[in-house]
């Protein structure tokens, strides 16, 4: 496993219990040469209405603190 795929699990793994007490989870999917991070939201977050704001505001927001080299967090 690369570095930076390490650094995002870890950040993944921060908000995860977040998401699991809402039966939730989230997989990485990929990481792109970009920066871009490709996850996809599982549980009840694959189609909560609020889980553009739960990728942005917390998926997104932790995995660019804890890995400044990560521009942008989407899903599929």
């Amino acid at each position: 496993m690369s570095d930076l795929k390490r650094k995002v699990e870890d950040a993944l793994n921060e908000v995860r219990p977040t998401l699991q007490a809402d039966g939730g989870n989230v997989d990485l999917i990929s990481i792109s040469d970009e920066g871009k991070v490709t996850v996809k939201l599982t549980g009840a977050c694959g189609g909560c209405p609020m889980s553009q704001m739960t990728l942005k505001m917390g998926i997104e927001k932790v995995i660019k603190q804890r890995v400044p080299e990560i521009k942008e967090v989407v899903s599929v």
